[in-house]
């Protein structure tokens, strides 16, 4: 895309509305849509919205410092790349060029189970990547799968466990979402084409691949696999933070998947600060669903979590530009950031507490 359009690009509302218009129909029912009547959907932006923070004046911030540690790992900026599947469908370069784009911009890719391109394939980009995985009925294949991150490089396992099954996604099965011809499920290719290519929605949304039978207990098993941290996506109540933390979990990621699973849930910034009560600074807590702005990075910060995920944004992005899309939308949502803690008066992320929080009793 060339200059002159991109500077017509400059927040992520703007990346967004593009992409809709540039997008196969189908393809953008299937990014844009959520479960059922989509209130969750709605909510995750929603709530953000209410959220209302408090500005300070005369306090030094000629040096911001966004800096977070995670796992050992000391990272430039507290945005991540959620997983997300099937990015050849969006660009022709599919999960390359989005790992191309968070190697430019500094940010960890999690790289998706159900990803166009091989995972090893991914790790030749440059870019810290940490692997997203769906456990699989077959013990076996997923010990394997999770092997070959490991030996990829792959820096940590994030294990998705708000999926015994897909939600009821009704704007995506009327837009009869499937892989096109030539494009599969590339991690699995040893489970057979039931696995790699299976109509989105078949067999009650599961393609034979997801493991409704999943307990507490395979947190404990993959431990003995792996020395990878496991990274727990999908808590969205306090017991289940404490029980992460009980299992030896590594960390967690507050998340509704999006809004795609269980409508009527709450929006994850709304249970964040609940979650984080409850796991206490044990571990780390990561949140993703409906982050817009810089100052929703902000808000998701003073309310308990240490990084935030992006999805949907870099898939506009990427659809748009390509890899160069991809680091543009994370450069804005950072420039946002520096921005909101110049104007806040908090020059690094570790001064941003409630009290950046306006509250009905800071009224005169």
């Amino acid at each position: 895309m060339a200059n002159s359009s991109q500077s017509k690009l400059i927040n992520l509302f703007d990346y967004e509305t593009a992409a809709r218009e540039k997008l196969d129909a189908m393809v953008d029912v299937y990014l844009a849509s959520g479960a059922a009547d989509e209130t969750t959907l709605r909510r995750n932006r929603e709530c953000f919205d209410r959220i209302l923070l408090k500005p300070r004046v005369l306090t030094d911030v000629s040096c911001i410092d966004t800096r977070v540690d995670l796992f050992g790992q000391t990272l430039d900026h507290p945005i991540l790349l959620a997983p997300c599947a099937y990015h050849k469908v969006f660009h022709p370069e599919g999960e390359i060029a989005t790992a191309q784009g968070a190697a430019q911009s500094g940010a960890i890719l999690v790289a998706s189970t159900f990803s166009t391109v091989s995972l090893e394939e991914m790790a030749k980009c440059g870019a810290r990547l940490w692997f997203q995985l769906y456990v699989n009925p077959d013990r076996s294949f997923t010990r394997e799968l999770i092997a070959r991150a490991e030996e990829a490089g792959y820096q940590a396992l994030c294990l998705t466990v708000d999926t015994p099954t897909l939600g009821s996604r009704d704007r995506e099965r009327r837009s009869g979402f499937a892989l096109p011809e030539g494009m599969e499920r590339a991690n699995l290719k040893q489970l057979g084409t039931r696995a790699t290519r299976a109509q989105h929605h078949k067999e009650g949304g599961a393609y034979n691949i997801l493991d409704p039978s999943l307990t507490w207990d395979a947190i404990e098993e993959m431990r003995a696999w792996t020395k990878l941290p496991i990274v727990l996506k999908g808590i969205l109540s306090p017991e289940d933070g404490r029980l992460a933390v009980e299992q030896g979990a590594s960390g967690i990621i507050v998340s509704n998947h999006g809004g795609r699973n269980l409508d009527t849930a709450p929006a994850t910034i709304e249970a964040l600060p609940i979650v984080a009560e409850a796991v206490g600074g044990r571990i780390p807590v990561l949140m993703d669903g409906g982050i817009r702005r810089g100052t929703d990075i902000v808000k998701a910060i003073a309310l308990g979590a240490n990084a935030v995920m992006i999805g949907r944004p870099y898939m506009w992005g990427l659809a748009l530009e390509g890899a160069d899309g991809v680091a543009r939308v994370v450069q804005i949502l950072r420039r946002e950031l520096e921005i909101a803690m110049q104007l806040l008066g908090s020059a690094s992320l570790q001064l941003i507490t409630r009290e950046v929080l306006w509250k009905a009793s800071n009224r005169t």
